[in-house]
């Protein structure tokens, strides 16, 4: 099947059929109005997947991935347009100027957490530079995986976009052919899967991985509106989040203030979370055992668990330390530690035990720290006073750096990311200067050195 659909749209792309914008535009309208109009089913695809609310799924998923069409749709004449530079005077006299040119055939393997975002907002990056897509959701999100695979198929031809999920040996298979473009969102191991079987084919990539993205707490911050702000950074979708807050780092002279702050704004944003319908649940009974296995320390709020619902409360482990064992992996669930430091270099000590992490949050309310932080600490991406919400602007760039991630997209980058930008020079035949061929004389020597320096 696979095979059918890669030869399918080689020849799709080999066609020419997607070089021009205005079909590209007229395919991406046809995909908002499609997802418009199975905004309903989509909600429900969600809710039984992750046990996401209404307002959590349109908010976190099918909102954002409308608001990145509406901003294609919008700006993708200009951005695929050639752009002028300008050409050297040794040139003279010459035009030059960058072509933004599809890949062609590009693979985007999506992950369970946001299926549909993660799914969607990849594919119309690639779709509006040009490129085929085949698509490759998680089984675990299976009722998501099929709402996304009838709704390509509805609005795609196979040879443009095609969606393929199913069992354990499904990723394996399709890391056996050639793309020539590959998008991964996921875990590490797998990502490292991925990059090997690109390397083969030497295959560029975006790896969209994850890490322990702190959240700073120094002590000028407003503790109680920083608390607030991590509680849904934290604990949106359960907290199986890549950009989540993984743990707080708080200074001593606030760490308590914050985290009574903290135990206050959980009880009132998720009341009776084990059954709060605006609370989720963990997508499968491996990370739930996971998760809870993670759970430990000086729990002072949370820790309890319903394993028939797959729920966990949200859970706070204060103090925690760094041989705690929610501190020697990624958590990506809604258990918490808070972190006490008492100078600067101890703060980077703690950072730097998990390194390149792929957000940063900053809360403070000195411009001093806040310059002198963003700098010295390597991260993805981030916000000062919030967390999260960075993944949600169009105009902001997304990835990771180091061990989170390779590359980045949203927005005009979606299009970057799936482009490759031939530089072209263009000459004159009017004039054809001498100096650059041989017998070189020492007139030309001078020329040469007058327009070269």
């Amino acid at each position: 099947m696979v095979e059918n659909i890669v030869k399918a749209q080689r020849e799709y792309f080999s066609s020419g059929k997607t070089l021009e914008t205005g079909v590209r535009i007229t395919f991406l309208k046809k995909l908002k109005a499609c997802i418009k109009l199975r905004e309903d089913e989509i909600i429900r695809a969600l809710g039984e997947d992750l046990g996401k609310s209404a307002t959590e799924a349109y908010m976190s998923e099918i909102g954002m991935v409308l608001e990145d069409l509406s901003y294609h749709i919008k700006r993708l004449r200009g951005w695929a347009k050639k752009k002028r530079k300008s050409s050297p005077l040794a040139q003279f006299p010459s035009k030059s100027f960058v072509l933004p040119s599809p890949y062609g055939n590009v693979l985007i393997i999506s992950p369970w957490n946001y299926p549909f975002l993660l799914s969607l907002q990849p594919l119309v990056g690639a779709i509006g530079a040009g490129n085929t897509v085949i698509l490759k959701p998680s089984r675990a999100s299976k009722a998501t995986s099929a709402v996304i695979k009838s709704i390509i198929s509805e609005v795609f031809p196979e040879g443009l976009a095609a969606c393929v999920y199913g069992g354990d040996g499904l990723n394996a298979e399709i890391l056996t052919y050639k793309f020539d473009y590959i998008f991964f969102t996921g875990g590490k191991s797998v990502g490292q899967t991925v990059y090997e079987a690109a390397a083969k084919n030497l295959t560029p990539v975006t790896l969209e991985l994850g890490g322990k993205s702190p959240a700073i707490i120094d002590k000028t911050a407003k503790c109680d509106l920083a608390a607030k702000r991590v509680a849904f950074g934290k604990f949106l979708n359960a907290g199986q989040t890549c950009v989540a807050p993984d743990y707080v780092i708080a200074h001593e002279s606030v760490a308590e203030k914050f985290t009574d702050s903290l135990k206050k704004w959980i009880d009132k944003l998720y009341p009776n979370a084990l059954e709060n319908d605006c609370f989720g649940k963990i997508i499968s009974e491996r990370h739930y055992g996971r998760i809870k296995s993670l759970i430990g320390g000086n729990v002072v709020k949370g820790g309890g668990f319903d394993d028939g619902k797959l729920k966990i409360e949200p859970t706070v482990i204060y103090p925690a330390t760094l041989e705690d064992a929610a501190m020697k992996e990624e958590i990506f669930g809604p258990v918490l530690p808070v972190l006490v430091y008492s100078t600067e270099a101890e703060l980077l000590e703690i950072i730097q035990a998990n390194p390149s992490p792929l957000a940063l949050y900053l809360f403070t309310a000195s411009g001093k720290t806040q310059k002198r932080l963003l700098k010295k600490i390597q991260f993805g991406g981030g916000c000062v006073n919030d967390a999260v919400i960075h993944l949600a602007s169009t105009s902001l760039p997304f990835g990771g750096v180091g061990g989170s991630g390779i590359g980045s997209y949203h927005g005009k980058k979606s299009f970057e990311t799936f482009s490759h930008y031939k530089s072209v020079l263009k000459k004159s035949n009017a004039v054809d200067l001498p100096m650059r061929y041989t017998p070189y004389k020492k007139f030309y020597d001078k020329l040469i050195r007058l327009f070269m320096k």
